[in-house]
This record gives C-alpha cells, structure tokens and sequence, in this order.
C-alpha cells in the first residue's frame, strides 16, 4: 500500500518568533511510519517540527504550519490507498501575523484566533474508497466525542488517545471501527500500539 502518516505538531504564528502548538512529540506517528515501511509499504510521512530523525526508507515532507500541512497532505493523498491522521494540528490559529518580533511592553497582549484547517476531515471528503484513519485525545466523554468526530470528519476508524502518553514512549489507545465498535484497550510502546494499529489497517 501506499500510506500517508501526519505526525507531530504544528505551530501557528502570531510575529515572527512565537507561536502557538502543543506538546506532541511525534513519536506515535514516527513509530507508525517506521512500522508500516519495515513492512514494505510505500510511506509518505508529513510530519511537524520534531526532534526526532525521520524514519529510513519512508517519503519525508516536512512542514510547520496547519496550512502548510494541509496542502502537503492534498498534494500526496491523491496517489495513496490509505491516510493515518496522526498529528496534533492546532485547532485555532492568530487571524493576523506580526511582521518581525512584536516589542515586549508592560502592558496585557490580546491575539485573535481563528479555526485552524480539520486536515482530517478534508480528506474525509475527497477520500472515495481509500481508508482515513482519525486520531482522538479527549479528556471529557471520551468514547462519545471520539465517535463524533469519526461521524464528522468521515473516518473509517479513529483512535482514541489518552493524555497520559504525550510525550512519553508508552500509550495506551482504543480504537473504534463503523462495523465492530469498541476494540478492548491497548497498552504498550509506542513501537508496540504501532504495529497493532498496521495490523488493523491491513486487515481493513
């Protein structure tokens, strides 16, 4: 197969120096990557600004805006049989841009944010036949607002991540499939929850 992997963050700019992201390491992503090539398949991985080397043998595009992500993904997915929204996009951005760096002053600092791409749910929609993979860290009604954005974002299957494992080199995730429903927890390293998750794609 031909499979597109979204890993780590992306930063959103508010001048040139800050920005807004979040504490994805990219690991899940990486280990989906490296599993899914060990395997010999064909991997496009766009990955976000992390501190990891990219995996060998795999199609590297590395980004760091949501936008820029989000036509990396466009640009590949037409050619795949499979995507696995792995990143962490951030889900807001600043509405303006800063040209250079804004000058500190002793006074409160407000910035606008707007609605970040769903890069998820646009390939949700151009997919047809191929297979979309979600990816879902929730802390308030898990299942049900895992289910959701399945629905919404028209997911073959979405993974349910727990906070506890951003970050660290262990997760533990549930998967939810249309047909089957709930899949029993799944506890290891990343490298393990890896190789389940190709497993079900494969099987899919």
């Amino acid at each position: 197969m031909r499979i597109l992997i979204t890993a780590g963050p992306t930063r959103e700019y508010f001048d040139d120096v800050r920005f807004i992201s979040n504490a994805s390491s990219g690991k899940m992503g990486y280990a989906l990557a490296d599993e899914a090539a060990r395997r010999g398949h064909h991997v496009i991985l766009v990955s976000g600004p992390v501190e990891l080397p990219a995996p060998a043998q795999v199609e590297f595009a590395p980004v760091v805006t949501g936008q820029e992500m989000l036509e990396a993904c466009r640009r590949h997915f037409d050619t795949c049989d499979a995507a696995l929204m792995c990143a962490a996009v951030c889900d807001y951005r600043p509405v303006t841009r800063t040209a250079g760096k804004a000058p500190k002053t002793t006074q409160p600092h407000s910035v606008i944010l707007e609605p970040a791409e769903d890069i998820c749910a646009t390939l949700g929609d151009m997919k047809g036949s191929r297979i979309v993979i979600g990816f879902a860290l929730e802390t308030h009604e898990a299942h049900a607002r895992a289910q959701a954005k399945l629905q919404r974002k028209n997911c073959d299957l979405i993974v349910l991540n727990h906070p506890a494992g951003i970050g660290e080199d262990e997760t533990t995730v549930e998967v939810f499939s249309r047909v089957e429903g709930w899949a029993s927890p799944r506890s290891g390293l990343k490298t393990e929850i890896a190789a389940y998750l190709i497993d079900v794609l494969e099987q899919m």
